[in-house]
């Protein structure tokens, strides 16, 4: 009876029967049907910095190399090999033989083009990214000299994972907005179908070389359907509309897992859910997030330990880090740690001259269930925190526009394994002057975070990050909150393996 009223919780009574059944996934046809709640504006992978366009762009496009998802080794790709010229030049020779999935043949041009791009195009999501990229020389049509702005000891990594290669020909001829509404790549999947936000259809390209470390996908069509919350999503895969889903509620994975046809799976990630403070006064001089000692009484007045362990669940960690902890430079000893303490809390508040507390917005696109434990022990401390709660693309143009007095959020880093994908995308490191996502503005904190990326020495970076890691838990500038643990649900007709990197790889799943 309990899974029955979860189900009717859902909508999904009047379909109870037939939830019940064993339906068969979309086997026979070989289409694979994803549904998230994630709407990407836009798919090009330049132009949005969430996870799901990330997935997308990892089966329709490739990089220049691969990160093996188990080891992360990095592995030739769209570069079959490349050396060091000098501290600042990367020289790579590129894959001969390779087709965009035009038919256009993939050269040196096009390596060149997209970094091109990527320096000069404003609408670019993620600026940070590219920072370290000076320019790209043709050396003939098969080689191409990277040069670095700096040392940059984490070049192989941020290529791997955030420098996807577009099509020269094909975009210069169709135009950027074409391009938008049908992009052309070199993956495995190609993208058949864009319709605005909701619907994504992508098939296996037959023509994709032979001996990419991605490999030949098993399901030939992927479907994706994305819709506007986590229960629209359950009510898809349990109505027998989709086959696989994920970012579930943490309390329904157990629940969709006890179901017959279902299968069910939990894995941290290297997210960091985190609250960020308009420390700058974006907001207006009157925020109380300026005052140093209104931070860290928040950061006392939340119980971490208690919602990575009651709410994310799975193995959910509270940090004190502003970064996952195994990222190279991400060392928690240095960390000022803030224990939970409402006592402290109130006292800080009428330090700063909040005897009484005040009120203020939270700005959110998490889940409700890690919303509203926050708001609550804020409230508990005197702190009304009104929630807005918005789609994660418009909180995160909010955020760029400086509207955010707190901001409740998180960071997957691109899944890049070093600090210089967290650091630099808060605190400005490799911009001229402060980013619009950095909501500190603080230069003592942008030239520790410039100079750790910017040595070969691993000694001389640690120091550099540990120093910026000290600095933003003294001034409690940023409050890391737990790690995520990602849920992942699909029928059981799938055969689907999560990695910690949080990329869902369908071009490695199989049909059972």
């Amino acid at each position: 009876m309990r899974a029955r009223s979860w189900l009717r919780r859902l909508g999904l009574a009047g379909a109870l029967a037939a939830t019940w059944a064993p339906a068969q996934a979309q086997k026979a046809q070989d289409t694979l049907r994803i549904v998230w709640w994630d709407q990407i504006a836009n798919i090009n992978p330049y132009y949005n910095q969430l996870r799901a366009g990330l997935v997308v762009a990892h089966h329709a496009f490739d990089t220049l190399v691969h990160r093996d998802p188990d080891s992360f080794v990095i592995k030739p790709l769209l570069a079959v090999s490349w050396k060091a010229i000098d501290d600042t030049t990367l020289e790579l020779d590129l894959r001969r033989g390779v087709k965009f999935h035009d038919g256009s043949p993939f050269s040196a041009d096009d390596v060149i083009y997209t970094i091109n791009t990527v320096l000069t195009d404003r609408q670019i999501a993620v600026p940070a990214n590219f920072a370290w990229i000076a320019g790209a020389d043709r050396i003939d049509e098969y080689k191409v000299r990277l040069r670095f702005r700096r040392v940059f000891p984490a070049a192989m990594e941020y290529m791997a994972m955030a420098l996807p290669i577009l099509p020269k020909v094909y975009r210069e001829r169709v135009g950027q907005a074409a391009y938008d509404r049908q992009p052309v790549g070199t993956g495995p999947y190609r993208i058949t179908r864009v319709d605005g936000g909701t619907e994504i259809d992508l098939e296996r390209f037959e023509d994709y070389f032979p001996d990419s470390p991605k490999g030949r996908p098993a399901i030939r069509r992927l479907r994706i359907h994305q819709v506007a919350d986590p229960a629209t999503a359950q009510s898809e895969l349990l109505g027998d509309k989709a086959d696989w889903t994920w970012n579930l509620p943490p309390d329904d994975v157990d629940r969709l897992g006890l179901l017959p046809h279902l299968q069910t799976t939990r894995a941290e990630t290297m997210r960091v859910n985190f609250l960020m403070f308009d420390a700058a006064g974006r907001t207006g001089a009157g925020n109380p997030m300026t005052k140093v000692k209104v931070r860290q009484a928040i950061a006392h007045a939340i119980d971490r330990q208690a919602i990575a362990k009651n709410i994310m669940q799975g193995g959910s960690r509270a940090i004190d880090t502003p970064c996952f902890p195994t990222q190279f430079g991400c060392d928690p000893s240095v960390a000022v740690r803030y224990a939970y303490d409402p006592a402290r809390a109130r006292a800080l508040l009428a330090e700063a001259g909040y005897p009484d507390g005040f009120r203020t917005e939270m700005i959110s696109y998490l889940l409700p269930q890690f919303e509203a434990p926050v708001q609550g022990y804020l409230k508990a401390v005197g702190i009304d925190a009104r929630l807005v709660h918005l789609q994660t693309e418009a909180a995160l143009r909010r955020n760029l526009e400086g509207g955010n007095p707190l901001y409740l959020a998180n960071w997957g880093s691109y899944s890049i394994n070093d600090v210089s994908a967290f650091l630099p995308q808060f605190f400005s490191a490799g911009t001229e002057g402060f980013s619009d996502n950095d909501n500190t503005r603080d230069p003592e904190l942008k030239r520790l975070v410039e100079q750790g990326g910017a040595s070969t020495n691993a000694d001389e970076r640690r120091r550099y990050y540990a120093a910026a890691i000290r600095l933003i838990t003294e001034q409690m500038y940023f409050l890391p909150i737990m790690t995520s643990v990602q849920s992942y649900a699909a029928r059981r007709e799938v055969s689907f393996r999560a990695y910690p990197d949080e990329i869902p790889r369908f071009y490695l799943t199989s049909w059972r």
